[in-house]
């Protein structure tokens, strides 16, 4: 978007705001929020896929490329990594990408099974949340799978940082380790993905 506002609707468009007549139909304005909810997420899934393109196109250009503009790296990276978690052909258009994002981090078969039940019974990003925490802690209906324990030694102030990051994006602290743990396998082992060392993921 260039810096001229626009109208639709007799609404002015801008940036920064989004600015009313006196009086707008009911339906018209229930119509723009529907808009502007598709373009919100949509735009999460079109960064995740341009970041990733990049990657595969300049591997030794494209990062210096996004910390020299306005974009935000450290929310690109998140994008992409639920980005490649989900080919085009299994990205469901009722749920936004945070849902996706609840459960890339499981198996194929569990990020199917989760996301139906989230897709039928139209859970909100933090219910899906919610199922997913509770069936790794107590015998409730949820995909089956075995799981494995890992300790991780860390000094105290280290720790403690890692307790913030995962509370900011509502995450137990082993449910964020996981994850941060499997975006970085993923860049490692995923062919032609040539990553610069990375930062530590902030929440989108």
């Amino acid at each position: 978007m260039n810096g001229k506002p626009h109208t639709t609707a007799k609404v002015l468009k801008r940036r920064t705001s989004l600015s009313f007549p006196r009086a707008i139909p009911l339906d018209t304005w229930i119509a723009l929020g529907q808009e502007i909810f598709v373009v919100a997420d949509a735009s999460a899934w079109w960064l995740g896929d341009w970041l990733i393109y990049g990657q595969n196109r300049y591997p030794d250009r494209y990062r210096r490329a996004i910390e020299a503009s306005a974009l935000h790296y450290k929310t690109l990276r998140n994008y992409a990594w639920v980005a490649r978690k989900f080919e085009v052909s299994r990205r469901r258009d009722t749920l936004s990408l945070q849902h996706h994002g609840e459960v890339a981090a499981l198996p194929h078969d569990d990020q199917e099974a989760w996301l139906d039940r989230a897709e039928r019974l139209n859970w909100s990003v933090s219910e899906l949340r919610r199922r997913v925490k509770a069936s790794r802690i107590g015998p409730v209906a949820g995909p089956a799978g075995g799981s494995a324990t890992v300790t991780v030694k860390a000094p105290a102030e280290q720790m403690r940082r890692w307790q913030d990051a995962a509370s900011r994006v509502g995450s137990t602290l082993d449910e964020w380790i996981q994850r941060v743990l499997d975006r970085e396998a993923v860049e490692l082992l995923d062919p032609g993905q040539l990553m610069a060392a990375a930062p530590q993921l902030s929440p989108s």
